[in-house]
């Protein structure tokens, strides 16, 4: 057990690099940072395990990080720990800086997950809690023994997605999971009790956990209540710290600046950051030091895990020699590469629906690739992700070797909960809805995206063809939204998201081969209710890898491009029967990922889209869909209002999605 002065100036060390951060870079978070430097110095100096010479070690602890403002206070700790320079702290929210804003997902560095957006670190935990979970009950302890920490603050606690994490995690009973609550009472523009009077406590016991409250700035305190946290066998743990908000700031007067909502969001300011720097007994001439005892106490702290990692690295080098074939599966799982499937035995059934399609393509999924984990919000029997759930069972409080993720009606946890499985480490999620139901899921998309999260996203109903349920069912601007994130590029250069709409069975069996392909972005598969009829017989649907692709059926010498992708391509298919009888050439061109066309050479896109001809495009949602397709001659026919409600066939016809409408749409268009 370290001195309690000696974890009290590590601590105030701490304080003093996240004040310092703020103050150089005129910009930040310093109060919170400096009210959570007691509980981040004892976790880290004291609990945590982790490899110091091999930071993505999978069997290290895991520690999320919720409020992303905070990250003053991750920086400095992971100063102490070696992870992290002086100098970089230096660069604190500069350009190119490894030290940005919010902590953005790096390993190497002690990171594990980008945070910022509050609720959705802490959700990320449950997920890695889970992982971890899983991956226990297939390679059993000697690989996976460690614990997941997980930090949030007041917001974190107030947005929504915190009832669904926590749900998950007490129905799982994840007692894996040590969360700290950072209850200083201060928010950014309020004290918390003007937004906020329930009971904590009780709230988080009725999901199941184990809940203990303490003084959240008493090193002994924090100590005693990770040793019990540790200790439990059975319930997830909050340790609730009730802790000063900027502890040991002090304003230019001289005077107490803790507790105050001003040192949340900007810097303490001329004199009071001065003071501060004095009463946390540093140098404000040289505030980027850290003191001769906390560097004694963190170089005795990585020695202590040298010697705790030496003896589990050898118990798991014999594990390996005991278990080849296990030992090969999990350099596998935790490659990072794309798993190994034999398609080979896969043959859709004609004229289904593309989430029929979907469905047999994950069963064949669950067979073959063992560190899958399928998830749904309550809709696996809709969504057709039972077709993944019938060759295995659910995940369970007591029985992890199941693969499917019952997440109850809860879109927005559950994509980020299925994230934190891949940022554990070893697991590949997916995870099923309604498509109308990605709006709720919008923030965890974007997060999947800027980490690189090879999530698979599957969201069926994809149009306003759900007919009776009408138009709070059905999606017309989602698909438009989606397809805003294949433009948008993530910081290596790539489409930050894949996006896939097949236009038939056939075409989604291509699609989902390659996104289990797809390790380096999430891919969104946007599937059909209802039957779609297959494309005709000859279609090369390797072709489908080009992202848009010129169909078989075609004619050598064109009129017209008719364009779309999904259920439209086959009402094209019959509009152009109809446009043959009456003279007009035609050339279909299905369209499943502009995003991966767009990635293709110029020649190809030119080949397939030529400049100067007349392009028809059809979509079920908004025109724009298409727009930069068709380019600024072409024409779309789409959706621009909300649905009906009415049986699907009824509203092709009112809508004008039917062979006949096409005909007549094209004629016009070709005429001007």
């Amino acid at each position: 057990m370290n001195n309690k002065n000696l974890m009290n100036q590590a601590a105030d060390n701490i304080r003093m690099l996240a004040v310092s951060m703020v103050e150089k870079a005129k910009s930040g978070h310093p109060g919170g940072a400096m009210g959570g430097a007691d509980f981040i110095n004892v976790l880290f100096s004291e609990f945590l395990v982790y490899d110091p010479d091999q930071p993505s070690w999978e069997g290290r602890d895991r520690f999320f990080l919720d409020p992303g403002h905070m990250s003053p206070m991750l920086y400095s700790a992971l100063a102490l720990q070696g992870k992290f320079s002086l100098d970089d702290l230096k660069t604190f929210r500069q350009w190119d800086s490894i030290c940005p804003g919010h902590p953005e997902r790096d390993v190497e560095h002690g990171i594990e997950n980008t945070s910022g957006p509050l609720g959705q670190g802490h959700t990320y935990a449950v997920g890695a809690a889970i992982a971890e979970k899983f991956l226990q009950a297939r390679l059993g302890d000697t690989m996976m023994q460690h614990k997941i920490y997980a930090y949030i603050s007041d917001g974190g606690v107030q947005e929504e997605i915190s009832q669904g994490a926590a749900r998950v995690a007490g129905v799982l009973k994840l007692n894996n999971l040590i969360m700290f609550y950072d209850a200083n009472e201060i928010q950014l523009s309020t004290e918390c009790d003007v937004v906020m009077k329930e009971d904590t406590r009780k709230k988080y016991e009725s999901w199941g956990w184990n809940v203990l409250d303490i003084d959240g700035n008493d090193p002994d305190q924090i100590r005693q209540a990770l040793i019990d946290a540790n200790k439990e066998t059975e319930r997830p743990t909050l340790i609730i710290g009730h802790t000063v908000m900027a502890k040991g700031a002090r304003k230019a007067d001289g005077s107490s600046y803790e507790h105050s909502v001003k040192t949340h969001g900007a810097p303490l300011g001329e004199g009071a950051y001065e003071n501060t720097i004095k009463n946390l007994g540093g140098n404000a001439e040289d505030p980027f030091r850290i003191f001769d005892e906390v560097k004694e106490l963190y170089a005795k702290r990585n020695e202590e895990l040298r010697t705790i990692v030496k003896k589990r690295h050898k118990e798991e080098n014999e594990w390996r020699k005991n278990n080849p074939e296990k030992a090969e599966k999990m350099a596998q799982w935790f490659s990072g590469n794309a798993p190994k499937i034999d398609w080979s035995s896969l043959v859709q059934k004609k004229d289904a629906a593309t989430r029929a399609a979907s469905s047999a393509c994950l069963s064949l999924l669950a067979e073959q690739v063992d560190n899958m984990v399928c998830s749904s919000a309550d809709l696996c029997n809709s969504d057709k992700t039972d077709g993944f759930l019938k060759k295995t069972h659910n995940l369970a409080a007591d029985d992890f070797t199941g693969a499917f993720f019952q997440a109850g009606v809860s879109e927005l946890t559950m994509a980020c909960v299925c994230i934190g499985m891949y940022l554990h480490g070893g697991v590949i999620p997916a995870c099923g809805t309604f498509f109308v139901f990605s709006d709720y899921m919008k923030p965890a998309i974007r997060m999947a995206a800027l980490m690189r999260v090879p999530i698979k996203f599957i969201w069926t109903h994809d149009a306003f063809r759900v007919g009776e349920d009408g138009p709070t069912h059905e999606p017309v601007e989602q698909e438009a939204q989606i397809r805003l994130m294949e433009k948008l590029k993530n910081h290596k250069g790539q489409d930050s998201v894949r996006v896939f709409r097949p236009a038939d069975s056939d075409e989604a069996t291509v699609c989902w081969q390659m996104a289990m392909e797809n390790m380096d972005t999430p891919t969104a598969l946007v599937l059909s209710r209802q039957n779609i009829k297959s494309l005709p017989e000859g279609n090369d649907y390797e072709m489908v890898r080009k992202g848009a692709y010129v169909l078989n059926c075609s004619d050598a010498d064109y009129d017209v491009i008719l364009l779309a992708s999904g259920s439209e391509v086959s009402t094209l298919v019959a509009g152009a029967e109809l446009l043959r009888k009456d003279g007009v050439k035609v050339r279909i061109v299905s369209a499943p990922s502009e995003g991966l066309f767009r990635c293709q050479s110029k020649e190809y896109q030119e080949s397939v889209l030529p400049k100067g001809k007349k392009i028809f495009g059809l979509t079920a949602g908004l025109p724009v869909t298409l727009q930069s397709l068709v380019g600024a001659e072409g024409m779309v026919y789409g959706l621009e209002s909300f649905g009906f409600s009415a049986p699907y066939k009824v509203l092709d016809e009112k809508l004008g999605f039917t062979a006949e409408n096409v005909y007549n749409q094209v004629k016009d268009y070709i005429s001007k």
